[in-house]
């Protein structure tokens, strides 16, 4: 159970301005001067951008520098369960009473000046990272990259773009273009890039953002290769071959994460330990996750149940492919999303693969759609609908026709919060 003080501090947070998302480095800027500048004293700093793969990259780099005896700091968002999980120290989730302590201070430091949630809690990881001792800093991007408030490191030991797609076009752009320009404002002067498989409309705007500020890239298809042969993973860079199992976090397009992750460890130096523990210890929830003790499999009864948070079209191809990559068995999804987000796109390519979908509005979400809107959506890809009351009234619903189903929740980060923590 969490202690409820940084809780409260967090809900305090909230309140600090009008909108949840307004892309500037100023407020930010401002506040960390008023802390002392941490952002400058951190471990080396891995910076990763991009639309999709990002969690899953830092979360397989940090297991190869992990492998290696390495300390390692981690900043991802948002959290699934709990905010904890958004900062760790030297491997393990933030305690309580440290997260409370740098909240608190940012908070004062911050007075009553407008500065939103996503800024003041990045300010607080900053300050957290600065005063642990490690080896290294992995910095998750929350959005675009350019204006994000994880922007702010000077000269990072390395980058990283993975794949660009289209996602948060309100923010970042209409185009593929105008959104790899947003992510590719973390590269800097000297410092290498780790670019994973890009469409063409990306990678140009990435090289050419590259030359503009001279960062030196590594890219897929040009200094690093990566595929599957015989059901292992195969690397290859100007340094030779690595063979390897396959990535153990399911899913053939965790090749590419892993081949990015490889990249950016050769590049550091670290060799076969390292590279192996890539792909064999990597843990990320709420990715293609099996679900198998709780409350929530129990109701599954003899049904499979799956976890899923992805939530653009680019992520709708990928869980599809895992899907179809899985032994046959009938497949229904409880799908929940935000109305920010392109739920056509995302749902075109599963219903290819699933049975049926049940529609499910996201708990404490005010950007939920609604179970009929979801149901809707879903009947338009020319999906079989129904939708539910609540996750344990889905299961239901899913079991009833289907006993031996492989069910997967799925369609948002948020809804699948919900599921760990009603899942315990």
């Amino acid at each position: 159970m969490t202690n409820p003080g940084s809780d409260i501090i967090l809900q305090r947070m909230m309140s600090l301005h009008p909108k949840v998302i307004d892309l500037t480095l100023d407020r930010v800027w401002r506040l960390l001067d008023a802390l002392g500048n941490p952002q400058d004293s951190l471990p080396p700093v891995i910076h990763i951008a991009g639309t999709n793969g990002k969690g899953s990259s830092q979360a397989m780099i940090r297991a190869g520098l992990e492998a290696e005896g390495c300390k390692v700091h981690a900043y991802t968002s948002p959290h699934l369960a709990r905010f904890h999980e958004r900062i760790r120290l030297v491997g393990d989730l933030i305690e309580e009473s440290h997260l409370s302590n740098v909240l608190e201070e940012c908070e004062a430091a911050n007075g009553d000046a407008p500065i939103t949630y996503f800024e003041i809690t990045t300010c607080a990881a900053l300050l957290a990272f600065a005063r642990t001792p490690a080896d290294y800093t992995l910095l998750e991007v929350g959005l675009g990259g350019r204006l994000d408030a994880t922007n702010v490191i000077a000269q990072p030991a390395l980058t990283a773009i993975t794949p660009v797609s289209i996602d948060h076009q309100q923010f970042l752009g209409e185009t593929l273009g105008e959104i790899a320009g947003e992510k590719a404002g973390i590269l800097k002067r000297g410092v290498t890039c780790i670019v994973a498989p890009q469409q063409e409309d990306a990678m140009d705007v990435i090289e050419a953002c590259a030359e503009c500020v001279g960062a030196p890239l590594l890219a897929h298809g040009q200094h690093w290769h990566v595929g599957e042969e015989r059901g292992r993973l195969v690397y290859q860079d100007e340094t030779g071959l690595c063979d390897l199992p396959r990535p153990n976090l399911p899913g053939s397009h965790q090749f590419e994460n892993a081949g990015l992750a490889l990249a950016a460890l050769r590049h550091l130096g670290f060799g076969e330990r390292a590279c192996e523990a890539t792909v064999t210890q990597a843990q990320w929830p709420a990715r293609m996750q099996r679900l198998r003790h709780g409350p929530l499999v129990e109701a599954a009864g003899g049904a499979e149940l799956w976890l899923d948070g992805g939530h653009n079209p680019a992520a709708g191809h990928a869980i599809a492919q895992t899907l179809s990559e899985l032994p046959s068995r009938p497949l229904v999804l409880i799908c929940g999303m935000l109305n920010t987000k392109d739920v056509g796109g995302y749902l075109r390519p599963l219903g290819n693969v699933a049975d049926r979908l049940i529609g499910v509005s996201i708990p404490g979400e005010a950007n939920t759609l609604t179970a009929d809107e979801t149901a809707s959506a879903a009947k338009a890809q020319g999906l079989t609908a129904d939708t539910a009351d609540d996750l344990t009234d889905a299961l239901r619903i899913a079991t009833q026709r289907t006993s031996n189903a492989r069910i997967l929740i799925c369609g948002s980060l948020y809804l699948a919060g919900s599921v760990l923590r009603e899942n315990g």
